[in-house]
């Protein structure tokens, strides 16, 4: 399924290359660049209902973030299940508003659903701008600050 240039696929519908495509360029950005040492690629990669979404280029993915349904997240996170992941725009697409664009068309695909994230600091603007709005306090993940962002649709 593609929206103008954007690829959404779950995982049964990978291809080989897309699964190389992703693992490059979130290993290149969380444990090269970010310096994360916790686990990056899991169980929720592989969810038959995670919609993984990304923009590619002639040199593979520019941008990715993923889309996960957990209800058991829901009790942590104001009863939302619905969360934006893993989001990632590769160093030389940066500045193009490849994330805002990525982002809004997560959004719409979601429609009514509530969604939350766990925000890195220096991104919570990017987030804020399409509707989400901190909750609680800063926390550490993978060694890193981040702060809990809901995004609500209805009342």
């Amino acid at each position: 399924m593609t929206h103008s240039d954007t690829v959404a696929k779950t995982w049964g519908e990978f291809t080989p290359d897309d699964v190389f495509d992703m693992a490059v360029l979130r290993t290149e950005i969380f444990f090269l660049e970010q310096q994360i040492d916790e686990e990056e690629l899991d169980s929720w990669d592989r969810h038959p209902e995670t919609i993984h979404l990304w923009k590619t280029d002639a040199q593979g993915m520019t941008a990715y973030l993923r889309l996960v349904h957990d209800e058991a997240a829901a009790d942590s996170h104001e009863g939302i299940s619905w969360s934006v992941g893993r989001m990632v725009v590769r160093a030389d697409s940066r500045g193009r508003g490849l994330a805002k664009a990525l982002l809004n068309e997560a959004l719409e695909m979601t429609g009514d659903r509530d969604l939350y994230l766990h925000a890195q600091e220096y991104v919570m603007p990017l987030y804020a701008s399409v509707g989400f709005e901190p909750v609680g306090e800063m926390f550490m993940e993978a060694g890193i600050p981040h702060r809990l962002m809901i995004r609500r649709t209805g009342d």
